[in-house]
């Protein structure tokens, strides 16, 4: 491990991510809330000296050391719990608990949306505008974010932005790095203005279409208004922040070659896409029928709402049209269901990922026909390219890890709260990134109640959950460590 290089990469991360956290000020003095600037001057301190410490124990030179994989790895697993303990500085000032201030960061920074806030009514709107900030900053991803920027990472950008990328594959767009960072960025930026733009035209006040606009494109579903989506009453804002959930469902790398390269066939073409919309059409539609059948929902709002929850847990976003933990058992479990799959590789959706879940799916059929036909060579096939062997062991290792997770973690907190259906729910909520669960953690439920313990846990499976299990449980093996 090359300590200078791990400095001086964290070094940047917090000295921009401190920067970054100025921004709410604008809205503090926006709207004459003037004690709302200290907070995010505090927090904006703590990141640029903190970044500058690091720059200057690794040194002022922007040459990087070659990175390893593993170092990669390292500085994207510190970038992001150092970044979510800044972000919660400013929480703390407004009476929130460290621990609820670290739980409420930490659900922002990696787009769960899980909150611990009960009465929305005593915090100002600079304050929700740093919650959909840190989201939309954490959708695409801190470090991708500082690869497109600076160009001192032009060197180190390759191991440290695949490191952090959401997914399996190594989706380049360009031959350098820091280009394929920006042109996900464009998009992004792109998408997200769009989406702010209609919103306010569909009705929204200006600064909720900001917010919503930033925490759909992030799959993140932090919203200013404490009933979610459907507090707002506006079918037209359902279905304009549907689509751009699905948006951001989607691989962004695939929807940058469909938009600005004009290669619809990329997307099209995508074995996973194909079954990501498969996957949302059909449970929409079944979803749908058990609601007009069984629930007496007149058929547009069953379509609306069925489409839209769907949506919002596949991708897990976690927005919310109608209180889902109210509906009848076999519609949640759909939704239940719903939450093992997660949006597609690249996209800004947590979960399992839908390329795993053909992976396996492809993977068990192989291994059946193998039984049948113990000879033949039958390599598994994705986009009609045969999957290395270290890529299935890479995806066999990490839905191990993820079910073990979900155990260990799912029983812990059915210890601590002694409580079985919120031990799991809340554990595959939040590794997942969802937000929420049902019941108690429902749409319209919070985290609040829970012990400082089980929120611990929870804090523990959100980071893990966004960083997909391998970089923090390298942090972990002894031989990281060792200098060079």
């Amino acid at each position: 491990m090359n300590l200078r290089n791990l400095a001086k990469a964290l070094g940047l991360v917090l000295t921009g991510f401190g920067l970054i956290a100025l921004t709410p000020v604008v809205v503090a003095i926006l709207d004459k809330e003037y004690s709302g600037i200290l907070p995010y001057v505090v927090a904006s301190s703590v990141g640029v000296g903190l970044g500058i410490l690091l720059r200057w124990r690794g040194g002022w030179a922007y040459d990087f050391d070659r990175i390893s994989r593993t170092e990669g790895l390292c500085i994207v697993a510190l970038s992001w719990v150092a970044v979510s303990a800044i972000g919660a500085i400013p929480y703390l000032f407004y009476g929130l608990s460290f621990v609820d201030a670290c739980f409420e960061s930490v659900s922002g920074i990696t787009t769960t949306g899980a909150t611990i806030l009960v009465d929305f009514s005593l915090y100002p709107r600079d304050f929700f505008f740093w919650r959909s900030l840190s989201q939309w900053l954490g959708g695409m991803g801190i470090i991708v974010l500082f690869v497109a920027v600076f160009p001192q990472f032009a060197v180190a950008g390759r191991q440290i932005f695949f490191a952090e990328a959401p997914g399996p594959t190594e989706e380049k767009l360009t031959p350098r790095i820091a280009h394929t960072a920006k042109a996900l960025w464009l998009i992004y930026v792109g998408l997200t203005l769009m989406e702010i733009i209609l919103l306010f035209l569909a009705g929204l006040p200006f600064f909720d279409a900001v917010c919503n606009g930033l925490t759909t494109l992030a799959a993140g579903g932090f919203s200013p208004h404490p009933q979610s989506i459907m507090g707002y009453q506006n079918s037209t804002v359902t279905w304009i922040v549907t689509v751009f959930m699905f948006l951001a469902g989607c691989n962004y790398a695939l929807q940058y070659r469909f938009i600005v390269q004009r290669q619809p066939r990329a997307l099209l073409g995508s074995e996973e896409f194909r079954l990501y919309c498969g996957l949302v059409f059909l449970l929409a539609v079944l979803l749908c029928l058990l609601l007009v059948g069984s629930e007496e929902i007149p058929f547009a709002d069953a379509l609306r709402d069925g489409l839209f929850q769907v949506i919002s847990i596949v991708t897990t976003t976690g927005f919310s049209s109608a209180d889902f933990a109210l509906w009848i058992v076999p519609a949640q479990a759909v939704l239940i269901l719903v939450m093992f799959v997660g949006g597609c590789a690249g996209s800004a959706g947590g979960g399992v990922k839908v390329v795993r879940v053909l992976f396996a799916f492809k993977y068990l059929k192989r291994e059946i026909t193998q039984v049948v036909h113990p000879q033949a060579i039958l390599p598994v096939k994705i986009d009609r390219n045969s999957v290395p062997d270290d890529i299935q062991r890479q995806m066999m290792g990490f839905l191990l890890f993820y079910v073990v997770l979900l155990v260990l973690s799912g029983l812990t907190v059915t210890m601590i709260e002694k409580d079985a259906m919120l031990g799991f729910i809340g554990t595959a909520a939040t590794i997942g990134n969802i937000g929420p669960g049902f019941g108690e953690i429902g749409p319209m439920g919070t985290f609040a109640h829970l012990s400082v313990l089980t929120k611990i846990v929870f804090i523990f499976d959100m980071i893990v959950g966004r960083l997909e299990l391998i970089p923090l449980l390298v942090l972990l093996h002894p031989d990281v460590w060792r200098t060079r």
